[in-house]
């Protein structure tokens, strides 16, 4: 039996689109938050593609055009998490983003929908991510909760946008649409929405179709000169689970809950401008 006979994820949808190019289709109603099922499924794909000298090229799109990834699961068990398998002994979510920025294939983010917290860190980790102009956002919010990025976001973005843009993104925790995500090298480019599934098929068609090997070589000599070592990354994580294990912090997450956290509903359409009314209330 192959990995395509026996993969049945729940949350992700594989399609093979050839033999050397996947499209993998983020789908957990209502708002494609990251859950211990979502993590478990994306563990198993990159062990495959860890393995797997025959594709080239992943697309990671979304089936809800309003949500890519909403954010991680505030509510996830954690102490399951941890107990999934890792090949890098690295926390849950960062033996992911690590493993994941280390794939021999070709990892493209098709950014369409709100995309924050461990979503946006999730395409952080990936070799390039293209938006919808009109309906892609992307932010990082883990300051609201008095943390750190866990999954990285603070060592990969100074590479792509600089260091005071970086601040600007990780210290504002606001939503960045598709035009201002394209100027600040956030994300490669912006496509008109009527235009967005078209050209990231034709893109990835495309590089699908170059000699493995030379795909290989091109990705390491890059990495060599743009990626931190991977043992700064479980630093990351250690300093946001000890921010959101401050007692506050708790109470925070409570009023995001109850203010429809989670939900489909207003507060996570427009998450990067309420997120600081509701963080910075008197408990």
């Amino acid at each position: 039996m192959s990995f395509l006979d026996d993969f049945h994820p729940t949350q992700l949808k594989l399609t093979v689109e050839s033999p050397t190019f996947w499209r993998v289709t983020f789908d957990n109603p209502p708002i494609n938050v990251i859950g211990l099922e979502m993590m478990r499924e994306l563990k198993e794909l990159l062990t495959e593609l860890e393995h797997n000298d025959t594709v080239n090229v992943v697309v990671f799109d979304s089936a809800d055009p309003d949500f890519y990834i909403a954010h991680y699961d505030v509510e996830v068990d954690n102490d399951a998490a941890e107990a999934l398998p890792t090949t890098t002994g690295y926390t849950a979510w960062v033996d992911i983003t690590v493993r994941m920025s280390k794939l021999n294939a070709v990892t493209i983010a098709a950014i369409r929908g709100n995309t924050r917290g461990a979503g946006s860190e999730l395409v952080l980790a990936m070799d390039m991510r293209f938006a919808s102009l009109e309906k892609a956002k992307l932010a990082q919010v883990e300051i609201a909760l008095k943390a750190v990025t866990g999954g990285g976001a603070s060592g990969r973005l100074p590479s792509l946008v600089g260091r005071g843009r970086t601040m600007e993104i990780l210290l504002g925790g606001e939503d960045f649409d598709g035009a201002l995500a394209e100027r600040y090298g956030y994300v490669n480019r912006a496509i008109p929405d009527a235009e967005f599934e078209d050209f990231v098929n034709a893109f990835a068609r495309r590089v699908s179709g170059w000699d493995h090997q030379a795909i290989v070589e091109i990705k390491a000599f890059i990495d060599k000169y743009t990626r931190l070592p991977d043992a700064e990354y479980p630093l990351h994580s250690d300093a946001y689970w000890a921010g959101v294990s401050r007692p506050e912090v708790a109470g925070i997450v409570g009023r995001l809950l109850d203010n429809g956290m989670q939900q489909r509903g207003p507060l996570e359409y427009d998450l990067g401008r309420q997120i600081a009314t509701i963080a910075q209330e008197e408990a």
